[in-house]
């Protein structure tokens, strides 16, 4: 988020206001999804939740600590038309917030897609026009 002081006019002299000036390439939209995901160097699944999305990753909590550059291998879970539908793909842990919630063992990570075929990404273009609606 950029800050930036607004110019003051002669009734307002003294004041300042914030600019937020939006740097992603893809629009969020608001979910609450669950999602599995493995390590790609280990076998075990572990549990989270999608909290926002976009064509380009995700933000994520997970119930675990994970470095940044971490890669995973993730399924996200959705109802369409009374179907359970599913969708893979392979993100990146690009940043995180320890802080967040963390004395409640939950996690944030905001996740780059890395890997995505076509059919699985026409699933999610779908999901995020339904949900924009």
């Amino acid at each position: 988020m950029k800050k930036m002081k607004a110019n003051p006019q002669p009734s307002t002299a003294g004041k300042m206001g914030i600019l937020a000036i939006e740097r992603r390439k893809h629009p969020r939209f608001v979910v609450e999804l669950p999602l599995d995901y493995t390590r790609t160097e280990a076998t075990d699944i572990v549990g989270g939740i999608v909290a926002n999305a976009s064509e380009g990753g995700l933000l994520v909590y997970l119930p675990e600590r994970l470095d940044m550059g971490t890669i995973l291998q993730i399924q996200i879970f959705y109802v369409k038309d009374l179907e359970f539908n599913m969708l893979k793909a392979i993100a990146k842990v690009v940043w995180s917030d320890m802080a967040a919630r963390e004395s409640w063992g939950e996690y944030r990570y905001g996740l780059q897609f890395l890997s995505i075929d076509e059919q699985e990404f026409s699933k999610l273009m779908m999901l995020l026009r339904e949900v924009g609606k």
